[in-house]
Parts: C-alpha cells; sequence; structure tokens
C-alpha cells in the first residue's frame, strides 16, 4: 500500500480532531444543528439527509465513517463562520459570493 494511502481500518488523521470539534459545540448547539438539518432533510436536501444522520449517529454513540464525520464538521464549522451550506449552493463571482438555492444540495 503507498504511503499516502489509509490501511484498513486505519483512521484518517483529522477524524479524532473532526470529532472533539463537533463535540465541543455542546449539547445545546448541536441539538439546534440537528434540528436545522433534519428540517432541511425533510425538504429533500442532501446535505441535511447526511449530516441530519450523521449527527443522531454520534449522539447517540454509535460509530460513524470518518468521511461522515469530517463533512459533518466543516459544514459545522462553515455555518458557524457565517457560509451558508445547508439548503443553498454558494460559488464565488468576480470576488463576491453568489448564493442559490438548490434542492438537491
Amino acid at each position: 500500500m503507498a504511503r499516502a494511502e489509509l490501511n484498513v481500518g486505519e483512521p484518517h488523521p483529522a477524524a479524532q480532531s473532526a470529532k472533539d470539534y463537533i463535540a465541543s459545540q455542546g449539547f445545546e448547539s448541536l441539538a439546534m444543528w440537528q434540528e436545522s438539518f433534519a428540517s432541511c432533510a425533510i425538504e429533500g436536501n442532501r446535505l441535511g439527509e447526511i449530516c441530519s444522520e450523521t449527527l443522531a449517529r454520534l449522539m447517540k454513540g454509535l460509530p460513524v465513517s470518518d468521511r461522515y464525520v469530517l463533512g459533518l464538521a466543516w459544514t459545522i464549522k462553515g455555518g458557524n463562520n457565517g457560509h451558508k451550506h445547508v439548503g443553498s449552493k454558494s460559488r464565488r463571482v468576480r470576488g463576491k459570493e453568489s448564493t442559490s438555492k438548490h434542492s438537491s444540495d
């Protein structure tokens, strides 16, 4: 196996940091995120569906794959920094952020 590839069963080096970041948000904040993700999931938003289920599994202490933990942490971190992730698609246009609604995000 190449040095840049993870061995079977080897966690991604950033996965524990991502889990720690999520846990550091506190129960009230995570409950708010869970409600937001679930609300978006009901509307068919793919990111909302994935993040809602991932967060629910983490809050129940169930195992979650590294890529789901990393994605959830990235989404929460972006949301905490004022970036829109759930329910919108952002892209840079000539130095400005453009946001358009997409139900399949």
